[in-house]
């Protein structure tokens, strides 16, 4: 069964949306210890840190939720950044850095970078990497619109801080490349790594 080293809802949602079994293990990687590096060096980094974090826990007998037991499994570390004229926006952390954020965003485009790391193996020394990135453009909107939406909080717990499963729907006018990674990691990725059977997914 495939480990999720992530406490986001939005991935375990994919997960479960697109009927792949699998548990949940918080890494505990400290995010803003890693030093300033190009985006999709980032969350390289960072989705490798998360799923080695996990996977050396469960080997050392880390045991799960009651009644569990500990997985014996492939581990899926994920991070995403919202790539924006070449600067690097994570979480924002407080409402007037997503009202900022947003002023500038407003009728732009940006990059959203997902890195994804596979730990298939107890040593930790097999793994997969890979970044996808999707191409991200937001609405024109204005000073009121931007205060109504961040006022939701969305976008104060989203990677670019907007929530594009949610609010952040509407204010997102399209996108190019794969839809689930800007939801947190990119399902059609995920079908090839694990060579999924689409046909005995859980319902």
């Amino acid at each position: 069964m495939l480990v999720l080293a992530s406490a986001s809802r939005a991935r375990r949602r994919l997960l479960e949306q697109a009927g792949i079994p699998h548990q949940v293990r918080v890494s505990g990687v400290d995010e803003e210890a890693v030093g300033p590096m190009p985006p999709t060096a980032l969350v390289q980094q960072l989705a490798l840190a998360k799923a080695r974090a996990v996977a050396q826990s469960l080997q050392a007998g880390a045991s799960g939720p009651a009644g569990e037991g500990a997985p014996n499994g492939p581990v899926l570390g994920c991070d995403s950044v919202l790539e924006f004229e070449g600067e690097v926006f994570g979480k924002p952390r407080d409402f007037d850095e997503a009202i900022n954020r947003w002023r500038r965003m407003a009728g732009g485009w940006g990059r959203l970078h997902t890195g994804h790391a596979l730990v298939v193996s107890a040593d930790q020394n097999q793994f997969r990497q890979e970044v996808v990135t999707t191409l991200v453009w937001f609405a024109a909107l204005n000073p009121d619109q931007i205060q109504a939406y961040v006022a939701t909080g969305e976008p104060l717990v989203c990677a670019g801080g907007f929530a594009l499963e949610g609010r952040g729907g509407m204010v997102v006018d399209r996108i190019e490349g794969c839809y689930s990674n800007v939801i947190g990691l990119s399902l059609p990725l995920l079908r090839r790594w694990l060579d999924v059977n689409l046909a005995s997914c859980q319902q």
